[in-house]
């Protein structure tokens, strides 16, 4: 089986940094304990505070789906709804 690899970044609007903010540490946590996680990071970038770079690595694609599947339905989902996300996905 072949691991899916997502990398990119996400732009926060303003409006939602501080919830965003506050929901990262347990999206990450939640999303660390997930089966099939390998890597999963969401760094702020130390030059614009609204950028978070996104590393996140599963090993097959039926994990990478069932994170999708629980962040859509998650308080994540609903706190980072209007956030922009630019990501490549690699297999």
């Amino acid at each position: 089986m072949a691991s899916v690899t997502l990398r990119g970044f996400i732009l926060v609007p303003d409006e939602d940094m501080q919830s965003v903010r506050r929901e990262l540490p347990v999206h990450v946590e939640l999303t660390r304990a997930e089966p099939g996680c390998l890597v999963f990071d969401v760094t702020p970038n130390e030059n614009d505070p609204n950028h978070f770079d996104v590393c996140e690595e599963f090993d097959s694609r039926a994990a990478f789906e069932a994170h999708q599947a629980r962040v859509e339905s998650s308080r994540w989902g609903q706190v980072s709804a209007r956030v922009e996300r630019h990501y490549e996905i690699l297999e």
